[in-house]
């Protein structure tokens, strides 16, 4: 039988058990079984689970930032303001006339959602700031090894990121990388589940190629190999 590695190479070796529960008979979508609501809407967006949901996020996201291309962001904000304030208006005047030629007692078009509650109770706040307290420490802490290069190799790797990015920062500006970022975020995650066998088989011969490549390196060169853990 082939290494599970080989298989999935965009599974750890950490993640062996939630890879176990995948093969049980558990109706888990493409990992979502054990994650957040939040995380668990976001994959389905991207895999285009439900379309027309996730044709209007596209459509709507992908316009908001062709017009931050081309337009600046307080036009951008005024003019979605002036739109949505242009249809609340206008449906409310007109149901005000209805009422009053019908002399009808229908109310407020909108009194269903003014009546909703949409405070943010202090638990749910500390429970949402606990959480990105927590991302944040953990995103600190990966600098500060790479900055300060505790391993060497992955210092340099950075190194190298960020050099190719000088490049890439030269022919695209921001706005531009987010436009990209978001065709290959809707369109990427579709076809890896389509082809994921095939994908999974050429990453999979990549990686092995890669880390033999580095472990050439830190063979040659003194101080480059990684520390044990003891």
């Amino acid at each position: 039988m082939a290494d599970p590695a080989t298989q999935s190479p965009f599974v750890s070796s950490s993640s062996s058990s939630s890879s176990s529960s995948f093969s049980s008979g558990q109706p888990q979508v493409g990992g979502c079984g054990g994650a957040g609501s939040a995380s668990c809407a976001a994959h389905d967006l991207l895999f285009w689970r439900d379309v027309r949901k996730t044709g209007v996020v596209f459509g709507i996201s992908f316009i908001l930032l062709l017009s931050l291309a081309t337009l600046s962001a307080v036009s951008v904000v005024a003019h979605l303001a002036l739109a949505l304030l242009s249809v609340t208006i206008s449906l409310r005047v007109y149901k005000a006339v209805i009422q009053a030629v019908q002399k009808s007692e229908e109310g407020h078009p909108f009194r269903a959602y003014l009546e909703q509650d949409v405070t943010l109770s202090p638990e749910t706040f500390q429970a949402h700031a606990a959480a990105v307290a927590l991302h944040l420490n953990q995103a600190l802490r990966f600098l500060l090894r790479l900055f300060l290069v505790e391993d060497l190799v992955d210092s340099l790797k950075l190194a190298l990121a960020m050099w190719l990015l000088t490049y890439v920062g030269a022919v695209f500006n921001g706005i531009t990388l987010l436009i990209l970022a978001e065709l290959l975020a809707f369109t990427l995650p579709p076809l890896y589940e389509k082809y994921k066998v095939q994908i999974n088989h050429y990453v999979g011969i990549a990686r092995r190629q890669t880390k033999d490549i580095v472990a050439k390196i830190q063979a040659k060169l003194p101080g480059l190999a990684k520390k044990k853990p003891e």
